[in-house]
């Protein structure tokens, strides 16, 4: 993939008809996927134009969902560019205000409903 896209490139694919994440370095336009996305649109659209490598690994996704991701493959981020502060934009994990747990308390209650509604739809077959 010779596309190479700048942080600052990235934070403007901030909407949910534009918008791109950063997984492990590459690029990844989701614009497509936010309304099929299981999960729903909004944990998608919470990281658009931002780095989600974090929130990505720690949900813990299937081969398949691996497989969509690399159909969505622009490009990279590149590495020398500079990455900006403030707002919805791109920013490496090292400088971003994370103090833990941002966004995942809507995902934990969607997750519990999910395991929830299938425990007893097979408990009651």
């Amino acid at each position: 993939m010779s596309n190479v896209f700048t942080y600052q490139e990235i934070a403007e694919h901030n909407s949910p008809d534009d918008a791109w994440i950063i997984i492990d370095g590459k690029v990844y336009d989701v614009t497509k996927f936010v309304d099929e996305h299981p999960g729903g649109d909004e944990i998608i659209l919470e990281l658009a134009g931002q780095i989600a490598t974090e929130p990505f690994t720690d949900i813990g996704h299937s081969d398949d969902a691996l497989k969509k991701l690399e159909a969505l493959l622009i490009g990279r981020v590149d590495v020398n560019s500079e990455p900006i502060g403030g707002g919805n934009e791109a920013k490496p994990a090292s400088t971003a205000n994370v103090t833990g747990g941002e966004g995942s308390g809507k995902l934990v209650i969607l997750c519990a409903i999910i395991f929830f509604s299938v425990a007893y739809y097979f408990a009651n077959q």
